[in-house]
């Protein structure tokens, strides 16, 4: 991969890093199944300049968009509204990877190596050890959360490669038709007529800008990168780099929050990076 192309890589993995501080910031100024649904809403107006057919089978797309879009991203926005640090959300949310590798076993009969097995037990412990030393109560609630949401991507990897479709731009773009209506009305039931109004009528520069962020830069800019690397090469050598958002979201949400992580908390994110590197990245690169 040429150079330019490598640096491309690097800015998507860093925006999708930067982007758990921007969800931190935008639940300030919005409840976050509402902040969700706002962000798929906006998400899919592309399609009104992308012309073409249907990316995949209708009922695949509806269960792609509830898995991605209801089950991960909602869940994940409450567990960060309930106090999960956005650094430590990009970290445990790879845990994805192990979710996947597991379900595609069960599933599409693709059997992990030992190596990748190892890798799994290694990141295992340091979720565990992540989530130890979360206090009882709304905290722990929202790593458990968290790591849901982490299941549930893990099951939408599954559908996605099960649809067939090649442009993820238009996929992602016709998925995000899915999640608004279910998410806004879980808004309307948990969080209330009133909580949607305030928001919707006391906007602000900061959560207008923390919206367009995570609907069009983390998503639609994204995800065009990132189809953009995978037509032109092979998976294996393009998803690697995904291992770099964790690192990006921790080192952001450490200088632009300030979260602080102690010294176990570092010790749990190498087990879980190194966790990571063992199971994607090939042998000799691992």
């Amino acid at each position: 991969m040429p150079l330019r192309h490598a640096l491309l890589a690097l800015l998507v993995t860093l925006i999708w890093g930067v982007n758990f501080v921007v969800i931190k910031v935008g639940l300030q100024d919005f409840p976050p199944l509402l902040f969700c649904a706002l962000r798929f809403a906006l998400a899919a107006l592309p399609l009104l300049f992308l012309r073409g057919p249907m990316p995949a089978p209708l009922w695949r797309i509806v269960q792609i968009g509830l898995l991605l879009g209801v089950f991960k991203f909602g869940v994940l926005f409450v567990g960060m509204h309930l106090g999960m640090p956005a650094g430590l959300s990009s970290l445990v949310l790879q845990s994805q990877v192990f979710f996947t590798i597991v379900i595609a076993a069960v599933m599409l009969g693709e059997r992990p190596s030992h190596r990748a097995l190892a890798g799994l037990a290694l990141a295992a412990c340091g979720l565990v050890l992540i989530g130890w030393q979360r206090p009882m109560g709304d905290s722990l609630l929202a790593f458990a959360l968290v790591v849901f949401a982490a299941l549930m991507w893990a099951f939408s990897n599954i559908a996605t490669k099960r649809s067939g479709a090649t442009d993820m731009l238009r996929l992602i773009c016709w998925i995000s038709l899915i999640p608004p209506l279910p998410l806004l009305a879980l808004s309307y039931v948990f969080e209330g007529p009133d909580a949607i109004s305030f928001a919707l009528t006391h906007l602000t520069l900061r959560g207008i800008a923390a919206l367009l962020f995570i609907a069009f830069l983390a998503t639609t800019v994204g995800f065009a990168i990132w189809s953009f690397l995978l037509r032109r090469y092979p998976a294996s050598v393009v998803t690697p780099f995904a291992l770099a958002v964790p690192v990006s979201g921790l080192l952001a949400g450490w200088l632009l929050l300030d979260e602080q992580l102690s010294s176990l908390s570092w010790l749990a994110c190498a087990l879980v990076f190194v966790g990571l590197a063992v199971t994607v990245l090939p042998k000799r690169r691992a």
